[in-house]
């Protein structure tokens, strides 16, 4: 891991998404590692489920659950895989994954680009589910007629396979998704998708768009806690553009990276305030260091995962941030993790 410094510019060198293909090839080809120990006092116990460390893969790196097992043995104490649809589709023309290198960002428009569901659940039917807590995010096809009925068709499909469901409705690419944030259609589509859940089911979480208005966020904390939804994902790419110095920086998308840290941590407050502390929250977007991290779980986070941070910074960043944080843990004085979540 201590030579990424030294191979990102051969990486960099290479189309961006063709540079993450040969990522996940090099992961696959790789034998799988025991997940290295997390420190005792950064086990957290969210959605009923037992977290070794806080720190997550976001969904998105690995859209077609390829490598979780791979990735849970860098040290990340949690894997997102997906979004995964009922049906494959190719997503949106390439090229469509532009980094921002002088920004630290990524913007994307790749449009929930996967194998479907099926595909995926042959791989996941296999995993040594002990190894570690792995989440499925799904989402619905871009030409779907009823997408409600997508997520309903994700849930049953993937619910025995997951260890949590992330129902993702905050994509801005793919066109009318985040109309599912509206309080009516997040009513009926969370009451659909928890009855396809069933008594038995695994955690649901909801994840969320940071490009939201304070009554946006007010309605959505409020059908969160009435449908009984275990966490809120908090949240997504952002359609905003901070001030930027790439000049990809026009490229239409989702920004992703450094530059959206200060919109997501405003949103997780917000929804800490909105859900007055009931719900856990994830928190994502920006997160490339164990200071960022800290200061999301201070702020309120549960656990917190990270994605665009690891092209700059390398497979090894998510070790780092756990290392990093179990010494600011001990510096502030807090016996474990689960102390310090909303104590700033």
């Amino acid at each position: 891991m201590a030579i990424y410094p030294l191979l990102r510019p051969l990486v960099f060198a290479l189309d961006a998404e063709r540079a993450h293909a040969l990522t996940i090839a090099a992961l696959k080809a790789a034998p799988i590692g025991a997940p290295p120990r997390s420190p005792p006092a950064l086990a957290n116990r969210v959605a009923g489920l037992d977290f070794p460390n806080p720190v997550g893969l976001a969904a998105g790196f690995d859209k077609n659950a390829e490598v979780p097992e791979k990735m849970l043995g860098l040290g990340f104490g949690f894997a997102e895989v997906g979004t995964l649809t009922p049906l494959p589709q190719p997503g949106n023309p390439t090229p469509r994954i532009f980094r921002l290198t002088a920004d630290r960002a990524v913007i994307n428009r790749l449009g929930f680009n996967n194998g479907g569901q099926a595909d995926a659940a042959r791989r996941l039917a296999r995993r040594d589910r002990t190894r570690g807590i792995v989440g499925i995010n799904i989402g619905a096809n871009k030409d779907s007629e009823d997408r409600i009925a997508d997520y309903e068709t994700g849930v049953r499909a993937m619910a025995p396979l997951a260890d949590y469901l992330t129902i993702n409705i905050s994509s801005p690419n793919t066109p009318g998704l985040r109309a599912l944030q509206d309080e009516g259609a997040l009513d009926a589509l969370l009451e659909r998708v928890m009855a396809a859940r069933g008594a038995d089911g695994p955690p649901v979480f909801l994840k969320v768009a940071p490009d939201l208005e304070p009554a946006d966020i007010d309605a959505i904390a409020r059908i969160a806690v009435t449908r009984t939804i275990d966490a809120l994902v908090v949240g997504n790419t952002t359609i905003s553009r901070p001030a930027l110095r790439s000049e990809l920086a026009s490229e239409t998308g989702g920004l992703s990276g450094r530059p959206l840290a200060a919109l997501a941590r405003q949103r997780l407050a917000d929804f800490r305030v909105a859900t007055g502390g009931a719900m856990p929250i994830i928190a994502v977007g920006g997160i490339d260091s164990a200071e960022e991290a800290w200061a999301r779980i201070r702020a309120g986070a549960s656990l917190v995962q990270l994605y665009s941070a690891l092209a700059y910074e390398g497979p090894g960043l998510g070790r780092r941030i756990v290392l990093g944080l179990d010494r600011l843990r001990a510096r502030d004085g807090f016996e474990t993790i689960g102390d310090a979540v909303g104590s700033g």
